[in-house]
């Protein structure tokens, strides 16, 4: 078979979704590749050990289209349906380090996507409370993050703007889509020493990854971390 048929084969498979799945065993191995490859990303902030072992058993392929499970461990974005992505495990894991979560803390989602994100921060946090805007999108990850027996995280649909004032005050807030600004009502939901993280910018401008913290007498700090590229936060405000 000649590198052009090969392609063109490749190709196909692809197109009409029929490749076919690996092995749990292969996955793993990829997962654990997938993992160091992060770490060795990482630089000068590398992700805590509670990250780590989060990511490690996270199986990211149950949270991408059965067509691209096969790509699932490799480090960037994927395309997930409705024009939205799941992010690259880098930004995962920089995201979820940056939160500095400890195991009795509630923890605020703001866009799930397919769920992966919510599944990272529930290995680690006692409880998720996860917002998406995009119904079906939503009703999926609720699903799936349900079968895998991920009973600390609770789900909703709505604009993620706003939050969950009445799940509030949370430890941490991750915010998986670019704002223009923090937004008001999740500094409001935000506990006294607690940490928020937002991409701030506009789309296709330049973004950054925001690291915010609520001091204890209630005064506001902000921390630009990295540049990022997000999709926006959609919703009515």
């Amino acid at each position: 078979m000649n590198r052009q048929f090969a392609a063109a084969a490749f190709g196909a498979l692809i197109y009409f979704g029929c490749v076919i799945p690996l092995a749990a065993a292969e996955y793993e191995a990829l997962r654990q590749k997938m993992v160091r490859e992060v770490v060795a990303a990482s630089g000068n902030f590398p992700p805590g050990a509670s990250v780590v072992a989060a990511m490690e058993k996270v199986e990211r392929h149950r949270f991408v289209p059965a067509w691209l499970s096969i790509f699932a461990y490799r480090n960037h974005p994927l395309p997930i349906g409705h024009g939205q992505t799941i992010s690259q495990p880098l930004i995962v894991a920089r995201m979820t380090e940056l939160l500095k979560l400890k195991k009795d803390d509630k923890v605020l989602e703001i866009g799930t996507g397919s769920g992966y994100q919510a599944a990272v921060l529930a290995e680690i946090a006692k409880m998720v409370y996860t917002i998406e805007l995009i119904e079906p999108l939503g009703n999926e990850a609720a699903r799936r993050l349900q079968s895998l027996g991920y009973d600390n995280v609770k789900t909703r649909i709505g604009d993620g703007y706003y939050g969950w004032p009445e799940a509030a005050p949370f430890d941490a807030i991750l915010v998986t889509a670019a704002a223009s600004h923090v937004p008001p009502p999740l500094l409001k939901q935000l506990k006294p020493g607690g940490r928020m993280v937002v991409p701030l910018g506009a789309p296709f401008m330049t973004q950054y990854l925001m690291l915010v913290e609520k001091q204890p007498d209630g005064s506001v700090t902000t921390r630009q971390i990295v540049p990022v590229r997000f999709v926006p936060l959609r919703g009515g405000h």
